[in-house]
């Protein structure tokens, strides 16, 4: 991303290279938006491979952390994973879910979204890495995750293996580092439960994403209802 958007020490990359990039490499695009939306608006658009970001700097006297997403968090957290085809078909995964899906469903999958998209945790080559947004762009979450390999701390957060249907209903700080991360065998493993966890919600139709023509069909008729669902957790 240094050669082809423009990362550097000095200077922000315009979202509209990285964007154009990422749709090269894996189809999705950067949005912009002003600040948060619903769970379930911000997911919907996962399905599109449409990821909303925002466009502010956190305050430059807390560095390490900011309980609301910013530049730093879109730009170094997200962008360069929706590089990876296998984590951008895991995002997008749960985008399709939430198509049609109930405020409780949402509740649920955006719960996931969090401990997997924002701060989830992976095995690779013997090694447990990171590959979520909110590990990747802050230096003292990512400390704190690491934390769990020294006996003497008695802050140290707990690894759990990860399990959709778990995570679904593992509650989570907003403004404070996490007690719990789940870490993936894999990016493929991680997709593939996710995907399984998916196909056992009830929903009124599954959704697919066209390649080709970049459209989601479903795969039954459904009949259109009056109104919006309400539902009050927001994120991005």
């Amino acid at each position: 991303m240094k050669i082809n958007c423009g990362y550097g020490r000095d200077m922000i990359p315009q979202q509209r290279e990285i964007s154009s990039w990422l749709k090269q490499q894996t189809g999705f695009q950067l949005r912009p938006v002003a600040g948060l939306l619903s769970s379930r608006d911000f997911l919907n658009g996962l399905a599109f491979r449409i990821f909303f970001s925002t466009q502010y700097i956190r305050h430059h006297s807390k560095p390490l952390y900011t309980p609301e997403p910013d530049i730093c968090h879109e730009l170094l957290g997200h962008a360069p994973m929706f590089a990876d085809s296998d984590f951008a078909d895991f995002s997008q995964e749960i985008g399709l879910a939430s198509l049609g899906a109930s405020d409780d469903e949402i509740k649920k999958l955006a719960n996931c979204y969090w401990h997997s998209v924002e701060f989830g945790l992976c095995r690779e080559d013997g090694s447990v890495k990171a590959y979520g947004a909110g590990l990747l762009s802050s230096f003292g979450e990512i400390e704190h995750a690491c934390s769990n390999h020294l006996r003497n701390n008695s802050d140290k957060p707990q690894l759990m293996a990860w399990d959709p249907s778990i995570a679904s209903y593992q509650d989570f700080p907003i403004t404070a580092y996490q007690p719990v991360y789940f870490v993936a065998e894999s990016m493929q493993d991680a997709k593939q439960r996710m995907r399984s966890f998916c196909e056992g919600l009830h929903r009124p139709f599954f959704a697919h994403f066209n390649h080709v023509n970049q459209t989601v069909q479903i795969d039954r008729p459904v009949k259109r209802t009056v109104g919006i669902p309400e539902c009050e957790a927001s994120f991005i």
